[in-house]
């Protein structure tokens, strides 16, 4: 043995060489076989459950096989794995001790996992946020919002707030309010307002638009008109609600239907009465 040999601790042989050469192959082995494992779990699963299961399953499945192969490979470097298991086990608990929302977070994504609310691709509400379910993690639901902006939110916001999944049912309602003025007919603003929706191929039949009187307004009759749309797209289904405002106004102009402006009615110090109308709101 060698002066450096003795300083070091390590002895260069053969022997020694072999097993580093060795533990790198199983290293490397390791990381390409849990890529190929993980792709071929990955369309297993996606076949058979929804795609943010399928992602969990292909992560779990990449991390324990690196995880197995490291173990290897520093088995074969000679390193007692029972003194690394037994320290794993010391630092797991002192981990779980610092971080109880990181834990909470974790089983919270195991309950979401399990009860599926929403999945990749999805729009969702919650709280402020409302965007499409980039993917769905162990701690955290990663959302891109309609402006483009990324958004974390941790998992057990989500099991403790009230989540509205957009895309969850196929067809949408898009409500729609108007007034018109007290002399009008209302059966010809019925006649009017659904002749818009059956000449627009977008609007469902089944279910078929709903024509609402909603009360008596300060200075119209307020009517609710709910039309039935198939959902694809965000922008689509925001194209078909501007395109109903527009078809709407046309109709009614078309009718000879008034939208009245708000009017108010002041008294002079005189007593008679006289109308002011407010244009564009009070």
């Amino acid at each position: 043995m060698t002066e450096t040999q003795a300083a070091t601790g390590f002895i260069f042989n053969g022997e020694r060489i072999l097993s580093i050469a060795q533990a790198i192959i199983i290293f490397i082995s390791g990381f390409a076989v849990a890529r190929l494992a993980g792709a071929y779990i990955g369309r297993y699963a996606g076949d058979r459950f929804g795609l943010h299961e399928a992602t969990l399953l292909r992560r779990w499945a990449k991390y324990l096989i690196i995880v197995l192969f490291t173990l290897s490979a520093l088995h074969q470097l000679g390193f007692d794995l029972s003194v690394l298991l037994g320290a794993a086990g010391i630092l797991s608990v002192a981990i779980g001790f610092a971080s109880q929302t990181s834990a909470s977070n974790l089983i919270s994504g195991l309950f979401l996992v399990g009860e599926r609310p929403f999945s990749v691709g999805d729009t969702i509400s919650i709280e402020q946020f409302t965007g499409e379910v980039l993917s769905i993690d162990l701690l955290s639901v990663k959302l891109r919002t309609f402006d483009n902006l990324y958004v974390r939110i941790p998992n057990e916001t989500l099991i403790k707030s009230p989540v509205t999944t957009l895309t969850r049912f196929p067809n949408r309602r898009i409500d729609i309010t108007v007034g018109v003025a007290y002399g009008e007919d209302i059966d010809k603003v019925q006649r009017a307002l659904m002749n818009v929706a059956a000449n627009n191929p977008q609007c469902l039949a089944d279910p078929r638009p709903a024509f609402l009187l909603d009360g008596f307004g300060d200075s119209a009759i307020n009517i609710s008109f709910l039309v039935w749309t198939k959902w694809t797209r965000r922008e689509e289904f925001n194209d078909l609600k501007t395109t109903l405002h527009k078809d709407i106004l046309k109709a009614f102009h078309e009718a000879g239907i008034t939208i009245p402006f708000p009017h108010r009615t002041l008294l002079a110090e005189g007593g008679k009465p006289f109308a002011v109308r407010i244009a564009g709101g009070e």
